[in-house]
């Protein structure tokens, strides 16, 4: 702090009356409404007689209740309190524009450091003339005054003054700083409420926004896809029924180019419409049991398996669960054990899980799919979660975005698909999501 004679220096560990000291416990406690808090800490501090108005400003949001409040700008409200008869006020007038309020240009920049005391204004430095301009204007002649500052944010001031002159009493002093200090905290926390409902909503806005968005898509793009197949086989049965024509066969070769590029297309269509379904749901977070969906999954699969003569089973424990959305979680299982399963004619596949800790000792579960298929090298692998990436055989469809959808909806969870393979001897796919405490590992 600059040192003036006008600056009266009060130790941290002045005692605090028993009256404030309750107060601040009220006051962080979150049952009581933010403006009942600075209306309690008003009457607190104008109960000493030296103190004539008790001013609140807001600088970050508005006040719950605005009626007594001025706005200045957009984003400022100031507001007061006055013991009968003072001659003391900083509140302007309604409808006052930012230039209405104090600047205090030397005041100001020392009060966000810490509380200033102030005993005499006269005493203040040449440098602060428009302080005291200003000050003595709207009948200060002493003050005491600190910004609300809380991890570099400021969310306004809190500031008591007088007409009188002479040092504030110590216990005065400190009950202000604890009382300023409880606000700065309940200010923080309003913050963070009301930055935490503004997020709520935006998500429900861009859900929202989201499943217009892929309903769109369904139909922008199914209709004429549809069109473009159904007039396409059409053109092709019509050109079957001509004969040994060099046009004729043209048409049917072509047409069969035409119709497995329009269902690629559509199944490139149905798995942005699956994910954006799954990405889009409101459905919450839930524990959600590992083996349930599991043997879901493996159920679904059960017949792909068995006409490409794989030997699917699982071993998952009961009891174990993972925190999740549900849909999301059964969608990534499905892409593993279905890619798994495609991807091995002939082989095995054998799903399992692993209990792990996070980095700060978290639970987590692991969701291991492994086959005994052609495997993937260390380049191929890497691109693998790339969207539109396929590493398969010219016979099996697919569209290259199961892996990177699945990765996608396990971050949303706090969790990640990965994997790990050996050309030659196969690979093991996993999601690795947060467990509940069932899960824990031994």
């Amino acid at each position: 702090m600059t040192d003036s004679p006008a600056l009266q220096h009060v130790a941290s560990s002045a005692h605090v009356s028993p009256g404030a000291s309750k107060l601040a416990a009220r006051i962080l406690d979150t049952g009581m409404r933010l403006n009942d808090a600075f209306s309690e800490v008003a009457d607190h501090l104008l109960g000493l007689m030296r103190a004539e108005v008790v001013t609140i400003s807001l600088t970050t949001f508005a006040p719950e209740d605005e009626d007594g409040w001025v706005h200045l700008g957009q984003r400022a409200w100031v507001t007061e309190w006055l013991k009968p008869g003072t001659a003391c006020s900083v509140l302007p007038p309604p409808g006052a524009g930012p230039e209405a309020a104090l600047s205090m240009p030397w005041v100001s920049p020392r009060a966000r450091e810490e509380a200033l005391v102030v005993t005499d204004i006269d005493l203040l430095p040449d440098e602060a003339a428009q302080d005291q301009r200003e000050l003595s204007a709207n009948g200060f002649h002493s003050l005491i005054v600190h910004a609300h500052v809380s991890d570099g944010v400021m969310y306004g001031s809190l500031a008591v003054g007088s007409p009188h002159t002479g040092d504030w009493p110590v216990e005065y002093v400190a009950d202000f700083r604890l009382l300023h200090a409880a606000l700065t905290s309940r200010m923080a926390q309003e913050q963070a409420r009301r930055s935490l409902a503004d997020a709520v909503a935006a998500g429900a806005k861009t859900r929202e926004a989201q499943q217009h968005f892929f309903g769109s898509i369904g139909h922008e793009l199914r209709t004429p896809l549809t069109a473009i197949v159904g007039y396409t086989e059409m053109l092709v049965d019509e050109a079957e029924q001509q004969g040994d024509d060099p046009f004729a066969d043209a048409v049917q070769r072509d047409g069969a180019v035409i119709l497995r590029a329009c269902e690629q297309l559509m199944a490139v269509v149905e798995d942005l419409l699956s994910a954006g379904r799954t990405m889009g749901t409101e459905e919450s977070r839930e524990s959600v049991d590992v083996a349930g969906a599991v043997e879901d999954v493996v159920h679904w699969h059960r017949a792909t398996a068995r006409s490409a003569g794989v030997d699917l089973d699982c071993e998952v424990s009961p009891g174990q669960t993972v925190w999740a959305h549900a849909a999301g979680f059964r969608q990534i299982l499905s892409n593993l054990v279905g890619n798994a399963v495609v991807h091995n004619p002939g082989g095995s596949v054998h799903v399992s899980t692993q209990a792990l800790r996070g980095e700060t000792g978290e639970p987590r579960l692991r969701v291991i799919v492994r086959d005994t298929g052609e495997g993937l090298d260390a380049d191929r692998l890497r691109t693998a979660f790339d969207p539109f990436v396929r590493h398969a055989r010219p016979d099996v469809k697919g569209t290259g975005l199961g892996l990177s959808l699945s990765r996608s909806l396990a971050e949303r969870d706090g969790g990640t698909v990965d994997a790990e393979s050996t050309p030659g001897k196969g690979s093991a796919f996993w999601v690795e999501l947060p467990a509940t405490e069932d899960a824990r590992p031994v």
